[in-house]
């Protein structure tokens, strides 16, 4: 009689506490679920650094193109905005350690990134150019890059399309230093973003360099995540239809560009 009421207090014992490890269990995955999709802060690292698409004005203020269209889904989604600003180089390792929930600065979408990352649809269209001083003659396409100094950040997708046509990558931290360095000689050309490149130009008034060629292939850039956050992402592609559909996006990018970016 004894091992009977001791075996019915031990099973009673083990089904109480594989219930209550199901319901932690469920209170776990229910509380994750409802964290990335309903975030009340939304971390973003970006350069701070890399105009027209996240830079500090003259009055210091964080703006661009990829910082109005990540407020504007932001405030879509009812959450605050806290920008993280990194280092182009150090981006991705901040956002594998997790110190924000998504990178908005231009990422391109390549094979290598989408096995490690999830991204957003698509809000930017753009092409890759050479720049080089304004007195070059001899480099007027991407094969002529080979054996070339070529200034780039190291791990963004133009210092890929660099050393694929046979450059050798000199390391800077963004388009600016990228330009100097070929103004300086210490670098023969810099392959970069179109749109980043033509507002450079504009900008600074600056005829000492010139785009020699662009690529016949239009990178697809997008907001980048952690695998695993599939409610955020979904989140924020629904906010980026929405504002495509009511022209939102499309005026964002007008009023920086003159143009729409946002579409093929």
């Amino acid at each position: 009689m004894k091992k009977l009421l001791l075996s019915m207090i031990t099973t009673t014992m083990i089904f109480l506490l594989v219930a209550c490890g199901a319901n932690q269990d469920n209170a776990s995955e229910k509380k994750e679920s409802q964290n990335a999709a309903e975030k009340e802060v939304l971390k973003v690292g970006t350069e701070g650094t890399y105009a027209p698409f996240t830079f500090h004005n003259d009055e210091g203020e964080l703006t661009g193109y990829d910082v109005e269209v990540i407020k504007e889904v932001a405030k879509r989604m009812g959450v605050e905005v806290e920008f993280m600003e990194t280092q182009w180089d150090s981006m991705f390792a901040g956002l594998n350690a997790e110190r924000f929930d998504l990178i908005a600065n231009q990422v391109g979408i390549n094979e290598d990134r989408l096995a490690n990352y999830d991204f957003s649809t698509p809000y930017t269209y753009s092409s890759s150019v050479i720049v080089t001083p304004a007195d070059n003659t001899d480099i007027k396409s991407f094969e002529d890059l080979e054996g070339k100094k070529s200034a780039q950040s190291l791990t963004s997708n133009y210092g890929a399309i660099a050393e694929e046509n046979g450059a050798e990558l000199v390391g800077v931290e963004g388009l600016a230093q990228s330009i100097e360095l070929v103004k300086q000689g210490r670098a023969d050309v810099t392959v970069n973003d179109k749109l980043a490149v033509l507002d450079y130009i504009k900008v600074q008034n600056d005829e000492s360099v010139k785009i020699v060629a662009e690529s016949d292939d239009i990178s697809e850039m997008a907001f980048t995540f952690n695998k695993g956050n599939e409610e955020l992402v979904q989140a924020v592609n629904e906010q980026l239809a929405a504002m495509k559909e009511d022209g939102t996006l499309t005026k964002i990018s007008e009023e920086w560009f003159g143009e729409n970016v946002s579409t093929k």
